[in-house]
This record gives C-alpha cells, structure tokens and sequence, in this order.
C-alpha cells in the first residue's frame, strides 16, 4: 500500500506517520515526492481495515497496490477433479453437464439421466432447490430431489451437480452431490460462499446477473479464502436492455476470465439466452471462445417442464451440441485458450 501524504509536511511529522504505521506492525519508508511525501507499507495489509491507514493524521489518501483477489489470481493451473474420472479446466477436454432446471420425479429424473449419459455428456444437473421469482411457481422437491440425483449417479456413473441457497441446505446437500452449484442470486451472499469455502467439494460459481467481473472473482476469492481452491466459474448472461432473449450472454467474459484466472470456466446458454432454439449457436461460440464446458437443460418433454420450458432443449438436441463441442474443441486442440497456461493481469 502506498499513502500520499499532504503537501508541506514536516520531516518531524513524516516520522510521525511512520511510526504509526510500525505500531500497527507493519513496515513503512517515506519518500519525498515532488508534489506529496510518500510513504510505501509493506506487509499483508488487508488484515487491517483501511480506515486505519486513512485516519492518520497527515495522511491525504490511499493507494492500494497488488493484486486485489490473491488466491483467484495465482491458482494453479491444474484441471479440477470432480468425480468418476471427470475433470475440469486445464488440460482437460470440454465437458457438457446436462439435465432438468428442477427435479421432478424419480421417474423423470432417472429417464432424462440416462439421455444424458447416451447423449456424451458428463455431468448430470438438476434442481433439488429452487429460488423463483413467484412463491407460488414450483420450488422444487428439497432433500427429496438430492435422494433422487444420487440415484442417478448409481444408475448412469454420472457425477451431480445441485444448487444451494442456505447453509442448511448445504449441509444436507454435501451427502448426495458431487459439485454444489452458487446460482446468480446468491453469488452476493457472503455467509453463504464462506461456508462452501469450508467444504471440500467442487464449486461451481454463477455470475450474478448484474455483476462485473471482478464482482464474479471477488465471490470466488471468498469461496477460496475458506480453503477450497475447486472453484469453476460460470458466464450465465447478465440483464442489459435487450428484451428478445432473457439474459445477453456475454463471451467476452469468458476470455477476460480465462486472462485474469487460471481458474476453470464455463457457460450457460440456457439462462443466457432463455431461448431453446439459440442454445445450440451460443454453444458452439462459447466453446470457440475458450469455454471449458457447458451446463445446459434438457428435458425428455420440454412443454411439460415445470420449470423453465422455454430454455429446455430435447435429448436428440442435446446429442447434437456434445458432437459440436467435441469438433470445435478439437480445433482448438493445441491452441493457448486450451493447453497452455495464461498470463495473469490485475483485476
């Protein structure tokens, strides 16, 4: 950290600054600038609030300098292991996670899972929480749902991946699933990304709709702080004027993020665009943009979902998109976005 001091200063005053800034334990060297005397801290100094640089008196303003999320920044840069052999990020091949926008039945979930397996994708999705927008739309079947998906993964060798809004709901959830997912809504909620910072299964981190991104590493960088370095960051569409599709989903995000981080990433053209008949398009782009996978949803009777029918595609099309990541990844086989590391940049 760097303090710009008021012009004018004395040398006596100067090292009155200094030597607060000992007392607070960290170490300081002044400087005289042309204009203000400087003084630059060194030592971890987010462990202190900043308003104890700031009161100081002779102390004009503050001048953070470093990066602002550490542990997002210098991540290793290794795939994510999630489960059954399935990895994401780094080295490792684009994957698609698939399945319904909420659990329904066990008839249903079972049906649909195995599509999915048929169709090569990865990953199995599925909504045992619910946050809508209506208390009275359907919010899903709770602890009942989670039972159901960890059925799923017997029956196809599938790894699950379900959304938590709560620490209560996190803590049922970490018996049945294999990744936890933060949806968009609580990508602010603190207490909640703390907690799953505590636990040790894979994160996948959603961008809040009206979030930046550096917002979206900030988040990531409290999941991390908690000790859990298995965070995947997900591009879901932000709201912008646009009315034709639900969301604007911004690619260009995707290779900001795979610039700042090292830190896996993928995609959502399903919220994204709250349309079925651009996922397929939004798909093959996400992938050219550097995209490690996708998350999309995927019913056997689209019409009848219960939830977000308008954005869930059939199975037969879901077969299609597998084939496009698959061809367009490899492409881009040997290319920087997929095999090589990336330089990092300040946030």
């Amino acid at each position: 950290m760097i303090l710009v001091l008021n012009k004018g200063l004395g040398e006596s005053e100067i090292a009155e600054v200094v030597s607060e800034i000992e007392r607070l334990g960290f170490a300081a060297q002044s400087v005289l600038g042309q204009a203000n005397p400087i003084v630059f801290v060194t030592g971890d100094v987010k462990t202190v609030p900043s308003h104890l640089f700031s009161q100081i008196t002779g102390v004009e303003k503050l001048l953070k300098v470093g990066p602002s999320c550490p542990r997002v920044e210098s991540v290793a840069n290794a795939p994510i292991k999630i489960a059954n052999g399935v990895t994401l990020g780094y080295g490792a091949k684009p994957i698609v996670i698939a399945g319904p926008c909420s659990v329904e039945s066990q008839e249903m979930l079972l049906e649909t899972a195995t599509c999915v397996k048929v169709s090569g994708a990865k990953m199995l999705r599925g909504g045992a929480y619910k946050p809508r927008t209506s208390p009275y739309d359907f919010r899903g079947l709770g602890k009942l749902a989670l039972q159901y998906m960890a059925q799923a993964r017997i029956q196809t060798g599938l790894p699950v991946v379900s959304e938590v809004m709560s620490i209560e709901q996190l803590e049922i959830a970490c018996e049945y699933v294999d990744m936890l997912q933060i949806g968009a809504r609580n990508m602010y909620n603190y207490e909640l990304l703390s907690a799953v910072g505590k636990c040790k299964l894979p994160v996948l981190l959603k961008r809040a709709m009206s979030a930046t991104i550096s917002d979206l590493l900030q988040a990531a960088e409290y999941i991390m702080l908690g000790g859990n370095e298995k965070v995947i960051l997900c591009e879901r569409g932000i709201r912008t004027f646009e009315t034709y599709t639900r969301n604007t989903l911004d690619l260009s995000a995707v290779a900001a993020l795979k610039s700042l981080t090292n830190l896996p990433v993928i995609v959502d053209p399903s919220h994204g665009t709250g349309r079925k008949d651009l996922i397929r398009s939004m798909s093959r782009a996400a992938i050219a943009a550097g995209a490690d996978g996708l998350i999309i949803e995927v019913h056997r009777q689209p019409a009848k979902a219960m939830s977000d029918a308008n954005q869930a595609i059939t199975p037969d099309e879901l077969t299609k998109i597998v084939s496009d990541v698959e061809k367009i990844a490899g492409l881009f086989a040997d290319d920087a976005l997929f095999s090589k590391p990336c330089q990092l940049s300040p946030v």
